[in-house]
């Protein structure tokens, strides 16, 4: 049976959204059922990767010039981490006594989410865009902080010990059918254990074919220097970075009520 052609086929090069795929009869064509396929495969396969977090922790070390400490949470191996989201919430006990008590403008924990895959792809590159062009000279930077088996709020435990007055974590999304290394920001002011999820602030889709590393940054420098100024995140800090912009645009380019409008 021959494949009838969708006629948005064209709009195909403008997403990696699943359009336009034709079809064979009442059913996909061969090709597009193959690679929707494969795509839950890399999903799935991306959710139990393990985080090589030594390689890393040398990686990031070496490339940015910060020392790395690593640490796992409670939850003590990769089945337990997706049966158990609480117990990766929090350190386990050895990790915690590690961590001994500072004063930091801003940390940044690495984590590896459901997917380490993200984190082994884009943590070095965007940390690298962020810190290289972005972050103010003024900041004091805590030590990088890897943490296996994690979620995003382990972040806070994580910052509480250290005394970090702001915290960025990076953590592998849940992988979708296109996307299975995206990574996520979550920067929250004044962290502390049991915070909840409206205290933070989320940069969702980094990698280079969603948001990129630079685009990436940006709103991170932007959200950071707000959250310092302010002395909050979350629900009552926005992110109007990209609003800012264009209001400066349309008031360069826009005719305004002096007569000539008459």
């Amino acid at each position: 049976m021959s494949v009838i052609t969708n006629p948005w086929a064209q709009l195909r090069r403008f997403t990696a959204a699943r359009i336009a795929l034709g079809r064979s009869g009442v059913s996909l064509p061969t090709a597009p059922q193959l690679a929707f396929q494969l795509a839950h495969a890399q999903a799935r396969d991306a959710v139990h990767l393990e985080l090589d977090d030594a390689t890393l922790a040398q990686d990031l070390a070496g490339a940015l010039g910060l020392p790395c400490i690593r640490l796992h949470s409670a939850a003590p191996d990769r089945a337990t981490y997706l049966r158990r989201p609480d117990l990766g919430r929090r350190l386990d006990p050895a990790s915690a006594s590690t961590l001994g008590g500072g004063r930091f403008d801003i940390g940044f924990v690495v984590a590896d989410g459901l997917s380490a895959l993200a984190i082994e792809r884009h943590a070095l590159p965007f940390l690298r865009c962020w810190l290289d062009t972005l972050a103010p000279a003024s900041l004091s930077v805590a030590p990088l902080a890897i943490v296996k088996q994690a979620r995003v709020a382990v972040g806070d435990e994580v910052a509480q010990l250290l005394g970090v007055d702001l915290v960025v974590v990076l953590i592998g999304e849940r992988p979708g059918l296109s996307s299975p290394d995206s990574m996520g920001l979550y920067l929250t002011w004044q962290p502390r254990v049991d915070m909840t999820d409206e205290r933070r602030n989320c940069i969702s889709n980094v990698r280079p074919e969603g948001l990129d590393y630079d685009s990436a940054a940006r709103k991170l420098h932007y959200l950071v220097a707000e959250a310092r100024r302010r002395g909050l995140s979350g629900i009552a800090l926005k992110d109007d970075s990209d609003d800012a912009a264009a209001t400066l645009d349309v008031q360069a380019n826009f005719l305004l009520s002096n007569g000539s409008d008459t």
